[in-house]
């Protein structure tokens, strides 16, 4: 059986990101979100408008995505209803949300240098991917009630720094899936996984060597003009 619904949100289950970004003075802007997908080495960021990391994004072209593991989950709570923005921003004040200018001191985070990008890195999260955005637009820019509310932003991944603790043994360039531990956001409510897979994948039988290569990235130098 099921019922015709109108759920304000449709958060199914995706992974917590933690986003690094570069204020107007040079101090770090830090945000949790989970509206991100990843193909390749692209992601799709779905942010909204107002909030200070797209704002940050759309000045500097720069960010680090740092995933947290279910264990960091006090850490992202900890910064859940901040922003970087001074004053709030309406819609977040309805939302209780507070101006907090150094997220990393609240959430008990360490800011680590990145390689190629000006953000810094989360020394604790065990995935570190250091990106420039390629392209952005808005959201539902068709809706009179939405459209303006979001940004979509596609970012490349530049430099990936993974954990030694979540790899496939003997392979730098894989991770385990019985090792890592992602935090996961469902409807408002953190989640982890349950141990073990329920079920074989086809899909996996397949060698990520079969999978096109990371292109070319940009030189550091050019990055950081």
């Amino acid at each position: 059986m099921h019922v015709t619904s109108e759920s304000p949100i449709l958060y199914f289950g995706t992974p917590v990101v933690l986003i690094s970004t570069l204020n107007e003075d040079g101090s770090a802007n830090l945000a949790p979100m989970s509206s991100a997908w990843w193909l390749g080495w692209r992601a799709v960021l779905g942010m909204g408008a107002s909030s200070k990391t797209t704002q940050n994004l759309a000045r500097t072209g720069q960010c680090v995505l740092n995933l947290p593991s279910d264990a960091q989950v006090g850490a992202v709570d900890a910064i859940a209803r901040t922003t970087g923005s001074d004053p709030v921003p309406g819609s977040k004040v309805a939302r209780g949300y507070s101006s907090v200018h150094d997220k990393f001191a609240r959430a008990g985070l360490t800011p680590a240098p990145s390689r190629v990008v000006r953000p810094p890195r989360i020394a604790e999260c065990p995935v570190q991917m250091e990106c420039s955005v390629t392209d952005s637009r808005g959201l539902a820019a068709e809706d009179p009630t939405y459209g303006g509310f979001a940004m979509v932003i596609e970012v490349s991944i530049e430099h990936l720094h993974l954990e030694e603790s979540i790899l496939l043994d003997g392979s730098p360039d894989r991770v385990d899936p019985d090792k890592w531990r992602p935090l996961i956001m469902s409807f408002a409510e953190f989640y982890g996984l349950a141990d073990g897979r329920v079920h074989r994948s086809e899909l996996a039988e397949i060698p990520q060597s079969a999978y096109p290569r990371a292109g070319a990235h940009a030189a550091a130098a050019s990055l950081l003009t």
